[in-house]
């Protein structure tokens, strides 16, 4: 019987040593913005109720959930998404508090990847739900917020943007059925080009069809609204690149122009997103580090009709592109504290002292000064501080 108590599952790893504290100071940079710009913390079970996720209402695959049964026998998932939860939230414990609530996470989030190689089934988000909030100048302020978060840590980001009513508009007019429509999406979300001819060859060639085939390369600056405009004419998706094209004037305004461009093929899995979607990407990584949009119809599902807004951000993915391209090395401490026999507390109270004024010190528990002097050689710790009757420190 092969033993497995010395690996981990696969999706799932160890986070070690400079990882964890580049991963600590990323998660903080991140609270810290969102709770200056007001937004409130808000921890939910990392294990619901498979029915908050339920494929037939949200999107997500059966295949993508980590199922279990609670000892009543009621199915259960391991927490794939965040937002769900926090719509949850706001329908229930939250329903008193007014509108517009600003809510952001920190969370562990599990999905099944079999597929992937190098897999990451399980992921650090950090994210922020606006709820309660329509129209443009909710959708400036969570992409905003999602350009500051990015500029605090990788300044060379950039932002794609779309509209899930592109999509949408475009698709309605199409004589097809709900999973022939489902086909062509992910065909277009794939950007598969030739199972994307296949499917709309089959269909009579009318600007729709037309538009829909050019939609996963309508990708770039803002030159590509002018062209899905005149693909569109006067279709239901004319409208939705009105909008995009107001946005993405605001977002020049605020000094972000070298920082957005537009995917017009950007139609997001989930089921929930209904205007302004948006991905983020960073050097070195090859999907998206964040992603989210607007979804005004979620709330509908819990009795709690409101417009809503929020992106999601994927820390682990963050760390490991920063780790690749600056090879980050967790700083040795600044003073070894060593104390002789009978002198252990008035150590710890030296260190306790240094510590307070800002240095960073590490108590040695070696028997002999020879070993603590050996050991800050091996360790890159350049100070020791001798405790006795006096305190000497010298260096090592």
């Amino acid at each position: 019987m092969k033993h497995n108590r010395m690996i981990t599952p696969e999706g799932m790893k160890d986070i070690l040593l400079e990882e964890c504290t580049l991963r600590r100071t990323l998660r903080e940079k991140a609270a810290s913005r969102l709770r200056r710009s007001g937004y409130r913390e808000v921890v939910t079970p990392g294990v619901e109720f498979y029915d908050l996720f339920d494929p037939s209402h949200t999107g997500f695959a059966q295949e993508d959930l980590y199922k279990m049964t609670d000892n009543k026998g009621r199915l259960l998932v391991m927490r794939p998404d965040c937002t769900l939860p926090i719509a949850r939230l706001a329908a229930t414990r939250l329903q008193a508090l007014p509108r517009p609530l600003r809510l952001w996470y920190d969370e562990m989030v599990y999905r099944n990847n079999p597929g992937l190689a190098g897999r990451d089934d399980e992921q650090l988000q950090c994210g922020m739900e606006l709820l309660g909030a329509g129209g443009l100048k909710a959708d400036l302020e969570a992409l905003f917020l999602a350009s500051c978060i990015l500029q605090d840590m990788v300044p060379g980001y950039r932002i794609e943007l779309g509209h899930a009513g592109i999509f949408q508009g475009l698709s309605e007019e199409l004589p097809v059925d709900d999973e022939e429509r489902e086909a062509i999406r992910r065909a277009i979300e794939a950007k598969n080009y030739a199972a994307l001819s296949a499917m709309l060859d089959e269909i009579p060639n009318t600007p729709a069809v037309r538009a829909l085939q050019k939609l996963p390369r309508l990708f770039g600056g803002p030159d590509v609204l002018h062209e899905a405009r005149e693909l569109c004419g006067e279709s239901r998706a004319s409208e939705p690149l009105s909008y995009l094209q107001n946005l993405y004037e605001k977002l020049c305004d605020l000094g972000l122009s070298d920082h957005v461009m537009f995917d017009l093929g950007l139609v997001q899995r989930n089921d929930y997103y209904t205007g302004v979607v948006f991905s983020a990407y960073i050097p070195g990584e090859g999907e998206a580090v964040l992603s989210g949009g607007r979804y005004d119809s979620l709330l509908d599902w819990f009795d709690q009709p409101m417009p809503a807004v929020g992106f999601a951000l994927k820390i682990d993915a963050v760390a490991r592109s920063l780790m690749r391209e600056q090879g980050m090395v967790c700083p040795a401490p600044q003073l070894l504290v060593f104390g002789e026999k009978g002198q252990e507390t008035k150590a710890l109270l030296y260190m306790q002292d240094r510590q307070e004024k800002g240095v960073v010190c590490e108590y040695a528990v070696c028997e002999t000064m020879e070993q603590a002097k050996d050991y800050a050689i091996r360790s890159g710790i350049h100070r020791l501080a001798i405790v006795s009757e006096q305190v000497r420190e010298v260096e090592v």
